[in-house]
């Protein structure tokens, strides 16, 4: 059996109580060395076989799961994060489907979550914003029509953008043609990890800072207004809103 597992964004205690489970009991390793945190495997096994898969590419990792499956063995596919965000999992399962190796997904926490943790802001603010969009710029790997950044950005969401930090100049240029001149925008660098780096601004000086910072990878930008401190108050909680487990009061006996 092959499991997937994602790591979580850098803190080995974000890591899910399954995926340790899993990844302590595996007798194979393959976990993304170029981004997850290596004490994720601290409690292995002593005998586990472990491979770091920034040295490796498909049919390899492929052939080390054929090669376990084949033994007996439990193997541990580690990735950063969420595999299923900007993972490159697909095609790995595809392959085992193909081999007929069965194998189970175990989510993780994106750093997507961890950055807004270290932030301590909410992503989908009530009179804001609503919707957040996941993307990249694109780069080596091209984006399909209609995904590009410009495209994105005239929606005005709340933006996280992926494996772009070596590109800020060009990604806030992009940004500046469509969001006004000042919206907030921020970088976190390896968010969770104990040398995590946080930038702050806005689209007017948030490359110039993250320059400053010497930040070029292992970063997300953050753009939307969500950064600022304007919106409006949650109808979850006001007091006056009825839900299926509350009855709101009405506006006069507040008043009194």
């Amino acid at each position: 059996m092959v499991y997937f597992i994602g790591a979580g964004p850098g803190d080995p205690q974000l890591l899910t109580i399954k995926g340790k489970k899993y990844i302590d009991r595996a007798d194979v390793i393959i976990y993304a060395g170029s981004l997850v945190n290596e004490h994720v495997l601290d409690d292995r096994k002593p005998e586990a076989v472990v491979y770091n898969s920034a040295y490796m590419h498909l049919d390899e990792v492929i052939g080390v799961m054929k090669e376990a499956e084949a033994a007996g063995l439990m193997t541990a596919r580690v990735h950063t994060g969420d595999p299923s965000i900007f993972g490159a999992v697909r095609e790995q399962m595809d392959a085992l489907d193909a081999l007929h190796i069965p194998y189970e997904v175990i989510p993780g926490v994106s750093s997507f979550l961890g950055a807004a943790a270290s932030l301590k802001k909410e992503y989908t603010l009530p009179g804001v914003s609503q919707t957040v969009i996941l993307t990249r710029m694109e780069g080596r790997t091209p984006v399909p029509e209609g995904e590009k950044l410009a495209d994105l950005a005239k929606h005005h969401a709340t933006m996280i953008i992926f494996l772009s930090a070596g590109m800020m100049e060009t990604l806030v240029g992009t940004l500046r043609e469509v969001y006004p001149e000042h919206t907030p925008a921020a970088v976190v660098y390896k968010a969770t990890w104990e040398d995590e780096k946080i930038v702050i601004g806005d689209l007017t000086n948030i490359s110039d800072k993250v320059k400053a910072a010497g930040i070029t990878k292992t970063a997300l930008t953050i753009v939307g207004d969500f950064l600022g401190d304007e919106y409006e108050l949650s109808k979850l909680y006001d007091k006056t809103f009825t839900t299926e487990f509350r009855q709101g009061q009405p506006e006069a006996e507040n008043e009194r």
